[in-house]
């Protein structure tokens, strides 16, 4: 008789994760181009050894007694987390979805080219963050080149480790967090990307690239108005979604949208710098704008808000809320997430997400050995974010090499791709 799975309680982050699914897919994808060929076989053996190394990777999401739990997969289902695409086949991005209810957690892509293999890393937003997906891209490498040197190598595994936000709540006394949720203003919608109509569609990408010198001239202008390369991609993202809407109601009155902050630069001693856990939060920028504005005129005003945000308790209010309607169980996550659907579906609003990812840095993955010995390099890292329909939209940023893109993945048919290129050249345009 086989003995039960090993389960594992799935913390909030986590569980709000898994049901934003409800509004979006959630998975998120970061591919590496690199200018020669891997060895399949060692890529192959490091996925399922990195998975072997950790009870979270080798687990699929559940629910048992009512409650959240990861629940540990055969090992047998692990086959699941490498797919191998030869050489003349099509690659087709985004990659499909992962499910976080079968697992495993990761799943890993290999796409042979002639020009050089593209390696995709794959995770579901429920299991981690884009912070936590770069993370594991790096222990994937790390577990790659252990193997070309060592056939038998093994990651060290890890036992059951902390993927809550416990250490986050510690730092704050019961009255603070009590203060600090009275405070907090709820979101509230007040517009939305442009859209052809509701429903599903065809999985698309769209990005813009800009020049180094263009990265060099954001900063200046930073520099000069007390900003930061987020609060200007924050006010360009804003003024291409005035630009793309056309609506004369827009002028002038408060717009909002959403922006990303990862906890961990918030609470560096919640170590988890190279654990892939959940431990971003989403925060309101609401300004108003008159018709025909530039950078200049909203700057000020966003910088303002981010620099306030950041220097109060940010992301405890989204803890505490997540951490309340947990408490109820997960009924009571279904129908947090009945009401936000319904009150998107009712009105037809929904604020517009931006995500600066950061700095991404090729030494954080590199060397990486290719066949015959060879050192290969790197040409790109490309995040593919989650994907939108109505009315959801998202954006990233990221910078590599000195070069910011900004990326948007969204079903055509709710959305018109004309529509989406040109608000990307909007906020090209915008950005100095």
């Amino acid at each position: 008789m086989s003995s039960a799975p090993a389960r594992y309680p799935a913390p909030a982050f986590d569980v709000f994760n898994v049901y934003f699914e409800r509004i979006y897919d959630p998975t998120i994808h970061v591919a590496f181009t690199f200018d020669g060929a891997l060895d399949a076989g060692a890529l192959r053996k490091a996925t399922e050894r990195l998975i072997a190394s950790d009870p979270y990777l080798r687990s699929r999401f559940a629910e048992a007694d009512g409650r959240p739990i990861w629940e540990e997969i055969p090992a047998g289902e692990w086959e699941r987390a490498f797919a191998l695409f030869p050489a003349g086949e099509d690659v087709i991005l985004p990659p499909p979805p992962l499910d976080v209810r079968a697992g495993p957690q990761v799943r890993v892509g290999l796409y042979q080219r002639r020009e050089g293999d593209l390696v995709t890393v794959t995770c579901h937003h429920g299991f981690c963050d884009v912070a936590g997906v770069m993370a594991l891209a790096r222990q994937l490498f790390a577990a790659y080149r252990g193997i070309l040197e060592d056939p038998d190598f093994r990651p060290a595994p890890v036992g059951p480790y902390d993927r809550s936000t416990d250490r986050i709540l510690a730092l704050y006394s019961d009255e603070e967090r009590k203060r600090v949720f009275a405070e907090e203003e709820p979101f509230v919608d007040r517009w939305r990307f442009p859209v052809e109509r509701a429903g599903r569609g065809t999985p698309r990408i769209a990005s813009r690239t800009l020049a180094p010198e263009r990265l060099g001239r954001i900063k200046a202008f930073g520099k000069e108005h007390g900003a930061t390369v987020n609060d200007i991609l924050i006010g360009a993202f804003f003024l291409a979604l005035l630009r793309v809407r056309d609506d004369p109601s827009d002028w002038g009155a408060p717009r909002s949208i959403l922006t990303s902050a990862d906890l961990r630069r918030r609470y560096p001693g919640c170590r988890a710098e190279e654990l892939p856990v959940n431990l971003s939060i989403a925060y309101e920028v609401t300004i108003s704008a008159g018709e025909g504005a530039c950078l200049r005129d909203v700057i000020g005003r966003v910088t303002a808000i981010t620099t306030r945000r950041k220097a109060r308790n940010l992301g405890l209010a989204s803890i505490l809320l997540y951490e309340e309607v947990l408490a109820g169980g997960v009924p009571a996550v279904r129908a947090f997430y009945d009401e936000m659907l319904g009150r998107y579906q009712a009105s037809g609003l929904k604020n517009p997400v931006l995500s600066n990812i950061g700095i991404i840095d090729p030494g954080d993955y590199l060397p990486v050995p290719g066949k015959g010995g060879t050192t290969l390099g790197l040409r790109d890292i490309q995040l593919i974010p989650c994907l939108s329909w109505p009315y959801t939209f998202l954006m990233t940023a990221s910078t590599f090499r000195g070069r910011l893109t900004v990326t948007t993945t969204y079903e055509e048919g709710p959305y018109s791709t004309a529509t989406v290129e040109r608000f990307l050249g909007y906020v090209d345009g915008y950005l100095p």
